[in-house]
Formats: structure tokens, sequence, C-alpha cells
């Protein structure tokens, strides 16, 4: 709410404030709808933004997207094939419920507004901003716990 209403007082954000907080709001709430009771170490999130620099960082230590989505398709292979599916199919880890369109909805404001988005799960990094319609996943030299998303705006 506090970033809901710090944008509000923004003029030249008001185009794009509630799709803002929606995408930060559905990261967000990714990290304690598929960790909460299950992480590893640190539980909760990290959620910091910058008006400034027009920057949100979110960041968690729970399991990551491969590992939550292989309880659902269990023949994932890495964080790369992990993230591609996340961003890419209507899946879910919360497998029986009906749904899995959160990171599809992230991928769509993202491509097409005045944003960008950092996001990184394991060894994967996933890279995207406004006109892009093809995914572009690499492999980073060492894996994270847990997932981390940079949103700029």
């Amino acid at each position: 709410m506090k970033l809901q209403s710090s944008l509000l007082q923004s003029p030249q954000f008001s185009k794009l404030v509630s799709l803002i907080v929606a995408v930060t709001g559905e990261i967000g709430n990714n990290s304690f709808d598929h960790n909460l009771g299950k992480w590893p170490d640190v539980p909760g999130i990290f959620f910091g933004y910058d008006l400034n620099k027009r920057l949100i960082v979110l960041a968690d230590r729970g399991l990551g997207i491969l590992e939550t989505l292989s309880r659902v398709r269990p023949e994932l292979k890495n964080h790369v094939e992990a993230l591609r599916v996340a961003f890419t199919e209507i899946i879910s880890g919360r497998d029986p419920e009906r749904r899995g369109n959160g990171l599809k909805f992230v991928r769509e404001v993202i491509t097409e507004n005045p944003m960008s988005l950092f996001f990184r799960s394991g060894d994967a990094e996933l890279r995207l901003q406004e006109g892009e319609s093809e995914l572009s996943i690499t492999r980073a030299e060492a894996d994270i716990c847990g997932c981390l998303a940079i949103i700029k705006f």
C-alpha cells in the first residue's frame, strides 16, 4: 500500500501505477504462496523500492522456480527450463489448483509497457523489456537460493 501511495503522489507514474503494483504484487505473492512452511533457511522476502531510481527489488531465499514446478513437472531438468515454462505455460506449483497465469501476466505487462524485469532463480537469469516478444534466459555462474526480481519503470 505504501508503494502504491508513493506512486500515486508522483504524476510521472500515473499511467503505470496499477500495472507496477500488480506486477510487484504477483511476484511478491509468489514468494509466499510457494514457500510458506517450506523456507530452507530465512523466511519471508526482501522488498525495497526507490522511486527516484525507478526501481523495485524483491528477493526471497525460498525453494526457487525449478523445485516448485518440479512437483507438477518432474521432467524439468534445470533452472533455465523451469523459468521458460514459468513465463510461457499455464502451470502451477500448487496443483491441483487451477492457477498458473501470474508470470505470464507479468511478462505481458512488462513487454507492453515502458518497464523491464530482471528475474533470477537458481542459476537462470531472465531479462525482459518493453517490445520484446522472445524471452532472454541465460545461465549465471553461480546458483542462488530462491528468487530475485528487479523491476525498472
